[in-house]
């Protein structure tokens, strides 16, 4: 009979999660800016060092930006830069870690177009037409296009107006992009992405839900199918 053992987390990493809950919990946004450093080293007890390699993490993670005589502030996480961050820590993350991540996001990608195709505006349609334009210009840059995509999606679950299912989005917004950039060629392979994203559209403009769900459902086989195969890359070398 086994027990599994207690994983211990480092202070850094409570402090991370502690930094997230305040961003989460005070709805702060890009812009906003947190206490100071000896400020979050009183609240949070912790050493100097202690903070800084936490705020190293977050600022990689395109959470936060610290700008040294000014202060820390909320991140812009679509930005380009929190892109190009989110490259560096997003190969750290293996395939077959994010492959759970994949699931979870199957089932509310595909109950998100189901009703998309039920709830879109003409303001809706527009603006998805817009984004599925955009990621898919061949002179945008790899990582915009990346930001792009994950919009595009984000955007679908913002449709249904359901406001759990855009907290779990939010929360699994670096899984999601990590996952794009280990499952995206780099140039992009427009041949391969649009028409996924075209069949959802379409779908979801002909306002049938049985579509839009079933074009989600083969865009999502296609992303595990590239996980799995990166997996298996991985795990020769």
């Amino acid at each position: 009979m086994n027990v599994d053992p207690i994983v211990r987390q480092s202070l850094a990493d409570v402090v991370v999660d502690r930094v997230r809950d305040l961003i989460g919990r005070e709805k702060l946004q890009a812009g906003d800016r947190l206490p100071g450093e000896m400020e979050l080293v009183r609240q949070l007890q912790v050493s100097r060092p202690v903070l800084r390699e936490a705020l190293g993490r977050l600022e990689t993670l395109g959470l936060i930006r610290v700008e040294r005589g000014r202060g820390i502030f909320v991140a812009d996480r679509d930005s380009l830069a929190g892109c190009a961050r989110l490259l560096h820590s997003a190969m750290a993350i293996s395939p077959r870690d994010l492959l759970t991540y994949a699931e979870v996001r199957w089932g509310i990608e595909c109950y998100a177009a189901r009703r998309a195709a039920e709830l879109a505006t003409p303001e809706d349609l527009a603006e998805l037409e817009k984004l599925l334009d955009q990621m898919d210009d061949p002179d945008r840059d790899y990582l915009e296009a990346i930001r792009l995509d994950f919009q595009f999606h984000r955007k679908l679950v913002d449709i249904t107006g359901n406001e759990l299912m855009q907290n779990i989005m939010e929360v699994l917004h670096e899984l999601v992009m990590a996952g794009m950039i280990h499952t995206t060629p780099k140039p992009r392979d427009r041949n391969w992405s649009r028409p996924l994203h075209r069949a959802i559209l379409d779908a979801v403009r002909s306002a049938n839900p049985d579509a839009a769900e079933e074009a989600m459902r083969a865009h999502m086989e296609a992303v595990v199918r590239r996980l799995k195969t990166a997996a298996r890359k991985q795990e020769k070398k």
